[in-house]
């Protein structure tokens, strides 16, 4: 940490501050149910509008940074994160849904902006360890925010929005005084990331591979909650199982990074790739209290392997003046099981509850596979590029 430069040390402490003032997407649905009369329904419709939102802008949001700066267009989305914050408690029942789906696309294009900004901070060597430790600094605040929304939620359910907008407005603040004017402007002409993708594969079977893995990945909070509930188990422990998880992940994702930087990235990808099918198995073999708790643990390193690594690999493939748009394409990726995995495992657990982990891990461990293969055949290809020709007089 002491190795970063100052000011992408004062974005970290503002992303944490962020992350703990977080509360509005966790308690929505309820809300909306409790706050302003809507069915569970309604509710729901409500929050994947706000799902749709966060999708595109995860999506689009690099565009914009490429084009305006990545400094501004990190600023802009979170002033109007706030904004949209602020509206919820104002606007009528029936404009939630179009407020929530702004809100979602807002704070959705920060993410790959700040991402961005970490990558052309640093020099290619020391990236996964900068977004480890930026991830680190979320998940060190998404520690704080859940209880302490829980009691605003207790006292005015409005709070939770004020309090997320007031956070968000303090993280635009830090980015724009401390972010040097230097990387406020990225090249305003750029244009060929469809080109870009065509050129280096590899990263399209990654990017493919991600959307397959976070999609089994959420299948420990979209369905591992109802497999504990059924297996006797109370609820409070799938809490006190996510809660560790992620503990273990701001003491141990950076200094994992850093141990790891020297490992080719797509190996280490793939290894993670691995560990989430190996966790995926154990809940399949053995759906158990104990299981999940051997399967999280399980998971939970290979998120920490492929996760840091993968946003890296990304950036790092980016051509010049196409980094917050390379990170958009990760980002949005890495974000697609939010709306798939509750869809797909849903259906899965209710008709073959016992085929659902077992099918996860074989998915995951196929994403694995095409990741390394993909690598491999880049590296063949490079080197015989790199290859003299063969002389045919």
């Amino acid at each position: 940490m002491a190795e970063l430069p100052g000011w992408l040390k004062a974005v970290m402490l503002g992303q944490l501050v962020s992350s703990a003032g977080s509360l509005a997407w966790i308690y929505l649905t309820l809300y909306l149910v409790e706050d302003r009369g809507m069915s569970p329904q309604q509710a729901g419709f409500a929050a994947a509008a706000y799902g749709v939102g966060l999708l595109l802008g995860n999506l689009s949001g690099g565009w914009f940074g490429d084009r305006f700066g990545l400094r501004t267009a990190a600023v802009a989305s979170q002033l109007t994160w706030a904004v949209a914050c602020l509206a919820m408690p104002l606007v009528p029942v029936g404009a939630l849904a179009a407020v929530a789906a702004i809100a979602g696309l807002c704070g959705g294009a920060t993410r790959p902006n700040l991402s961005a900004l970490v990558a052309t901070a640093l020099p290619a060597d020391r990236r996964r360890e900068g977004i480890a430790l930026s991830r680190s600094a979320s998940n060190a605040g998404f520690t704080i925010g859940p209880p302490l929304g829980g009691l605003l939620a207790a006292y005015d359910f409005s709070l939770v929005f004020v309090v997320d907008a007031v956070s968000s407005v303090i993280l635009a603040a830090v980015i724009w005084r401390y972010v040097p004017s230097a990387t406020r402007v990225v090249s305003a002409h750029v244009s060929g990331v469809l080109r870009a993708l065509r050129q280096d594969k590899s990263i399209l079977v990654l990017l493919a591979s991600i959307v397959v893995i976070d999609t089994v990945y959420r299948q420990l909070f979209a369905t591992l909650p109802l497999l504990l509930r059924d297996a006797g188990s109370p609820a409070v422990a799938y809490g006190v199982l996510i809660g560790l998880s992620s503990v273990v992940i701001v003491l141990l994702e950076a200094p994992l990074a850093i141990r790891l930087r020297n490992h080719h990235a797509s190996r280490v990808i793939a290894i993670g790739f691995a560990l989430v099918a190996v966790g995926l198995a154990v809940l399949g073999i053995w759906p158990a209290l104990v299981g999940a708790a051997i399967a999280v643990a399980v998971i939970t390193a290979g998120e920490m392997l492929y996760k840091p690594t993968a946003t890296a690999q990304v950036a790092d493939a980016a051509p010049d003046g196409m980094t917050g748009r390379f990170s958009s394409l990760y980002a949005a990726a890495s974000i697609s099981g939010m709306t798939l995995a509750p869809a797909l495992g849903g259906t899965t657990y209710q008709h073959h509850p016992r085929l659902l982990f077992p099918l996860a891990a074989v998915l995951a461990l196929v994403a694995a596979v095409a990741v390394y293969l993909g690598t491999t055949s880049r590296r063949r290809s490079s080197v015989a590029a790199a290859a003299p020709a063969r002389s045919t007089g």
